[in-house]
């Protein structure tokens, strides 16, 4: 259940990362308001992640998580340049990720 609950976790970064861009320097109303719920959610539910998994490997997994979906999500919401290099790192991460899991 910690996983699953670290992986909600990790998802409501990407929204608040990706919210980020749509609050206009925190100038729009609801796009704040939603940014802010999602931050709040989000690091309510690493800390509760935390009560059974260790603390390095589930802070690193939910940044993990929030870094490969913000990439993603920049490439198909917003044009970010797509490069053989970026796709290379953004692997690298969710292999970080899936080994942290398996030692986990």
């Amino acid at each position: 259940m910690a996983w699953i609950t670290l992986l909600i976790a990790g998802i409501l970064e990407i929204g608040w990362a990706i919210g980020l861009k749509y609050t206009d320097g925190f100038t729009r109303f609801m796009p704040t308001v939603l940014t802010v719920g999602s931050m709040v959610l989000s690091i309510m539910l690493l800390g509760m992640a935390v009560r059974s998994l260790p603390l390095g490997t589930a802070y690193a997994v939910w940044t993990g998580i929030g870094t490969v979906g913000t990439v993603v999500l920049g490439i198909v919401l917003f044009g970010e340049p797509v490069t053989a290099v970026r796709l290379g790192c953004v692997g690298l991460i969710v292999a970080g990720i899936g080994g942290l899991k398996l030692i986990a």
